[in-house]
């Protein structure tokens, strides 16, 4: 058991996980998104910013369903690991990745229209790959979307409930994590544990916010110094 506190070490541990998650997805859709003319690049752009319109407990109903034995999914996660996918780590992972997934590309995808394509037509002449040029001219001049996708995502994830709730569940040392342990708490009238959360919570959020403007700030006045 990992004590009275033990949210707090699911939601850190999910909250790194879905972030790095998060990235690996983001970054190439996020680019696409930035640079394709497909007919059907605003029905991903819808798919995409879906969760942050739909109610959670709706988006965390379907995931539920879908995660389930009875659909290829979760039928595919009991054959492999011998575990149902809902109720499990792994299931509110997942359902955190694709529920934080709006907070994450809308800002790469941002900063990468805002690098133009000017600068990699120019990498292009000197006979840089697309890779090459994605990653040193794309990258250093969206690293300011790369930061804010990154922060945004991991204080998402921090304070997720209802989506956790709907697949995982309240399941201590596994599914429960902070957002889930104040609602607990506040229920049981546990109200110091619950201002303990609560506090913490909202501190973090707070300092990661300060951080992110700050540090943007700092690289918006050293672009305009040059």
């Amino acid at each position: 058991m990992m004590g009275e506190f033990g949210s707090v070490y699911v939601t850190l541990k999910l909250a790194f996980a879905s972030t790095f998650g998060l990235m690996v997805i983001a970054v190439p859709l996020a680019w696409w998104l930035a640079n394709t003319r497909n007919r059907i690049k605003p029905v991903i752009e819808a798919l995409t910013t879906l969760p942050l319109v739909l109610p959670p407990t709706v988006f965390g109903f379907y995931l539920l369903i879908l995660f389930s034995p009875e659909f290829p999914i979760g039928s595919f996660w009991v054959r492999v690991t011998g575990e149902t996918l809902a109720f499990s780590f792994a299931g509110i992972l997942m359902a955190t990745v694709l529920h934080s997934l709006p907070f994450v590309v809308q800002p790469l995808q941002n900063a990468f229209e805002s690098v133009g394509k000017g600068a990699l037509e120019a990498a292009a002449t000197l006979g840089a790959r697309p890779l090459d040029a994605f990653r040193s001219v794309a990258v250093p001049l969206a690293r300011r979307g790369f930061l804010t996708a990154a922060v945004l995502g991991f204080a998402h994830s921090v304070g997720e409930f209802g989506v956790i709730l709907m697949v995982g569940g309240n399941i201590p040392d596994r599914t429960r994590v902070i957002s889930i342990d104040i609602y607990t708490s506040v229920e049981t009238l546990d109200y110091a544990k619950a201002h303990i959360l609560s506090a913490g919570t909202l501190v973090f959020s707070f300092i990661a916010l300060l951080s992110l403007y700050i540090i943007n700030r700092g690289w918006r006045g050293r672009v305009q110094g040059l």
